[in-house]
């Protein structure tokens, strides 16, 4: 598993995850119950994205279409 997105919260990392999967790609969210054991400290940075190593590549382009705003669906 290679970590291909590092999400603000578990929300933006579902919906990459969603993205990835809607394009064919294995994803998976890690991380995202770590929120729930720090209290009230803000709930940023600990989920993000990984996926197999055979799907590094097009999962970065397809992250990197989505952070630049990029990535549209097609229906």
């Amino acid at each position: 598993m290679v970590k291909v997105f590092a999400a603000k919260n578990s929300i933006e990392a579902n919906i990459v995850k969603g993205m990835l999967e809607a394009n064919g790609i294995p994803a998976y969210v890690e991380g995202e119950y770590l929120q729930g054991a720090i209290g009230e400290l803000a709930a940023i940075d600990f989920a993000f994205v990984s996926v197999d190593e055979a799907n590094i590549e097009a999962a970065r382009q397809l992250v990197h279409e989505y952070e630049t705003g990029q990535y549209s669906i097609t229906i």
